[in-house]
This record gives structure tokens, C-alpha cells and sequence, in this order.
């Protein structure tokens, strides 16, 4: 008896697919916006409460399905970026690593990590995920991980893990950071302000949240590790061992090798450059293009300490950003998204029903409500920053009639939005770290769907806790 093979689309089509629907949904939904009004503590129009009203329909064409995409990368019309930032920011992460790649740094960096640790590799997995939970929690790393796929993958699958491992590391560990974010900017603080609240209220909860879920989620791809340690059959990805060691190892001849003084030099470099960028990110203000540029200089100082003539550096240049230049077209397939339904004029329709289900509703149900709306709110709005400035403002004074502290709604906002990070095809960072992990979307469903539901309900036990004893 033949058994029916089910294959998923790939990464393009399940984005372009959800474009569509979307797409479909601004004929049925109906057009409408808040009044925005300039709030000076953000800088930024955020909507009035109760001020919802039906505007003109802007059902979105075959036309507008196809220029989403391009829009979503840069609109022609406003001048305003969308992915163009990040997107140029990964062509040159790939670029990089193809030069350092040259040098073959990385891989005999690779086996001295491995075979030093030899009996104590899974020891990297928590140490790992908590620097990436402590960038999440203190400034919402996302966009800022996808250089460390590059580096953790390859360490991950030398120590006999696989490739899932490895995404799970930097996935988890910055999403679960950001899903517990304590004094983020781009998230917490600017939901507080949104919430007229401040940012130190409620946070004694979510430091409960930060921890109990880091420990929850270590402890799951902990487990998964060893599995697959002891039994590389039981991988997701099993059938891939081989193509991913020739993919992220290369099958170097330099395996064994002590590394050369260059190759010291290199591996500093890069140390460096990640070090430059956290600082920069989190005391300075960087983003995409000072990113990129770090990353550009760096470059051209490898290429010199690794006397590369200008042939050699530019081809490895090239060829490295080609590598990930799927990537960089997956990101603004995710951006077109938010693009379709904001020309539609149904992203605030979505809102307006959310504060309307909300209304009348005890403490407890209220609390937990208000976590299932803004996660859903969070699959169509993966930007933190944009969900806070969008629904604070509106869901925020809901708190007020259901007796629950408004600091409450600002942690469900914060334990929802990290979700996407995590999770969601319309997240860019999903499905960006997916393609450079070479992990279909169907297989890490599988992996991280059990764990997912292990997080909600941990979530709303804690928020109906604090609720009580509020």
C-alpha cells in the first residue's frame, strides 16, 4: 500500500500564500482607524481610545499582492525603509563570513572549542542561551542574532548535535529573553509609556517570568541534545546529517590542526566585532546601517591580516552574501505582510475588536484574555516597538474597569509579543534564522510547538497569580 506523502511548501510560498490571504481579508474585514494623536513622552501618533471609526474600503488586488513584496523592502512612494536595512545588513554578514571563511578561522577554531570540551559540550547549551536571554531582556536582540547562526550552528553539529540545536540556541535564548524583557527599550519602556505607567512597575514579575521560563526552555532543548547525541536517528533533521556537516563544516582537511597565528588573529577579530556590536547596540544607539558598517570594516581587516589580494576578498565577499541572499529575500517577504494590511486599513479593525472582547470581564479572565488578543495581534504586528505604540494606548485603560493594574496588561504585552520571536511565519527573524539553520518551518513546528505550550500556560498562571495577590 503506497502511504501519501505530505511536503509542506517552502519558506517563499507559505509568506507569498499568507500575503494573499491577507490580502483576501481586506474584501471581508472592514476598513477603519483610530484618530492618532502625538504623545510626546514617545515621540511618536499613537491611536485614542474609543476614537475607532469605518473609513473608506481599500480591498488590496492581484497588483497590490505583487508590489508587497517591493514595498515591504522600500517604498517608492513615502522614500520609507522597511527591510532594506536588514536586509542589506545580512548580504553583509554573509559577505563577511565568506572572507573569514576563507581562512578557515572558524573551523579549526571549531574542533580546539570541541575537542576541549570534549564530555562537557552540553554545558554550552544554557551558558549560550543566557547571553542571548540577556540581550533579549535588556534591549530586545533580534535582527542583532542572525550573525551568530553562522557560529553556533557549526560548534553545535561538531559536538554531535544537529542543526535544530543550534537554531534552538540563538532562537530561544534571544526569544525567551525578549519574551521576559525587563527594562527593554524597544518594547517594555516604550509599552509603559504607552500604558502611562513606569517601566519599574511590574517588574518583579517579569523577572519571575524571564527565569522560570529560561529555565524551562534550557532544560527542553537540553533534553532534545542528548537525544539526539546518543541517537543521531532521533534528530528532526536526521536525513540531512550528512548534507549539514558538508554544509556547516565543510570537511576541512584543517581539522586537527593547531590554529596558525593568523587564524588567532581572525578569531580575535571576529570576538571583537561582537563585542563592539552589543556595546554599540545597547549604549549607543546602533542599528542596521552602523551594524553593517562594523561589519564591513571588519572585512577588510580580516582580508588584510589574511594578506588577500583584492580578487580573492571581493570573490569571497560575494560569494558569502550570495549564501545568504535567500535570507535577505525572506525578510522582506515578512515585511510585505504588515505592508498589505496597513493599505488595506484593516490593522486597526483588528484592534478595535480586541477592545470591544475585552470589555466587562473579571480580573482573571480579563488578564488572560488580554494575553491571547495580543499574542494574536503579535502574529499580524511582529514589530515589538509598533505593537506597543499601536495597542497600549487602547488596551491599557481596559485594565481600569476590570480593577486589574495597568502594569499587568504591559506584561501579557510583553510575554505575547516575544511569541513571534519565537514562532510566527510573519516574523522576519523566524524565518531568517530558519533558512540559515537550513530547517524547514514544518520541522521546527514540530520542535518547538510542544515547548510553546509549556510557555503559555506557565505565562498565564503567573499573570493570574499576580493578579490575585495584587
Amino acid at each position: 500500500m503506497m502511504k501519501l506523502k505530505i511536503t509542506l511548501p517552502s519558506v517563499y510560498t507559505i509568506l507569498f500564500l499568507l500575503i494573499v490571504f491577507i490580502a483576501a481579508l481586506t474584501w471581508i474585514v472592514p476598513a477603519g482607524q483610530y484618530d492618532m494623536a502625538n504623545n510626546e513622552l514617545l515621540g511618536k501618533s499613537v491611536p485614542v481610545a474609543g476614537s475607532y471609526h469605518q473609513v473608506e474600503s481599500s480591498p488590496q488586488g492581484i497588483n497590490d499582492i505583487l508590489l508587497a513584496p517591493i514595498k515591504g523592502f522600500y517604498d517608492p512612494i513615502t522614500n520609507q525603509a522597511r527591510a532594506i536595512d536588514v536586509a542589506l545588513f545580512v548580504l553583509i554578514i554573509g559577505g563577511f563570513f565568506g572572507v573569514v571563511n576563507k581562512t578557515k578561522a572558524i573551523e579549526s577554531g571549531i574542533f580546539q572549542i570541541t575537542n576541549k570540551l570534549k564530555g562537557r559540550e552540553i554545558w554550552m547549551i544554557p551558558t549560550l542561551m543566557g547571553f542571548f536571554a540577556l540581550g533579549g531582556t535588556i534591549f530586545g536582540m533580534a535582527e542583532e542574532t542572525l550573525p551568530f547562526y553562522t557560529l553556533v550552528i557549526p560548534v553545535m553539529i561538531a559536538a554531535g548535535y544537529d542543526s535544530i540545536t543550534g537554531v534552538a540556541v540563538v532562537m530561544i535564548g534571544a526569544g525567551i529573553g525578549a519574551l521576559g524583557s525587563t527594562v527593554n527599550p524597544f518594547a517594555t519602556i516604550i509599552a509603559s509609556n504607552a500604558a502611562q505607567i513606569s517601566f519599574t512597575e511590574g517588574l518583579g514579575l517579569r523577572v519571575v517570568i524571564l527565569v522560570l521560563a529560561w529555565l524551562l526552555c534550557v532544560v527542553y532543548v537540553m533534553k532534545y541534545a542528548k537525544k539526539v547525541k546518543n541517537n543521531p536517528n532521533a534528530s528532526l533533521v536526521a536525513n540531512d546529517k550528512v548534507a549539514n556537516e558538508e554544509y556547516f563544516l565543510h570537511r576541512s582537511n584543517t581539522t586537527g590542526q593547531a590554529l596558525s597565528f593568523q587564524q588567532k588573529i581572525v578569531l580575535t577579530i571576529l570576538l571583537l566585532v561582537f563585542v563592539a556590536m552589543v556595546i554599540g547596540v545597547s549604549f549607543s544607539g546602533w542599528w542596521m546601517a552602523e551594524i553593517s558598517a562594523l561589519f564591513l570594516a571588519a572585512t577588510l581587516l580580516v582580508g588584510l591580516v589574511a594578506k588577500m589580494n583584492e580578487q580573492i576578498l571581493t570573490a569571497s565577499f560575494i560569494d558569502g552574501a550570495r549564501e545568504l541572499l535567500g535570507v535577505a529575500f525572506i525578510i522582506t517577504l515578512a515585511r510585505g505582510l504588515v505592508v498589505v494590511m496597513d493599505d488595506g486599513n484593516i490593522t486597526h479593525t483588528f484592534l478595535y475588536y480586541a477592545e470591544h472582547l475585552l470589555s466587562d470581564l473579571s480580573p482573571i479572565v480579563f488578564i488572560n484574555s488580554i494575553y491571547w488578543v495580543l499574542s494574536f495581534l503579535s502574529l499580524l504586528i511582529p514589530s515589538s516597538s509598533g505593537l506597543a505604540v499601536l495597542s497600549m494606548p487602547v488596551l491599557a485603560p481596559l485594565a481600569d474597569f476590570s480593577n486589574v493594574p495597568r502594569e499587568f496588561v504591559v506584561t501579557a504585552f510583553q510575554a505575547a509579543s516575544g511569541l513571534p520571536n519565537l514562532v510566527t511565519p510573519t516574523s522576519a527573524i523566524v524565518m531568517g534564522g530558519l533558512a540559515l539553520g537550513r530547517v524547514s518551518y514544518s520541522t521546527w513546528l514540530r520542535f518547538i510547538v510542544p515547548l510553546l505550550a509549556m510557555i503559555v500556560v506557565l505565562v498565564m498562571v503567573l499573570l493570574s497569580i499576580g493578579v490575585i495577590f495584587s
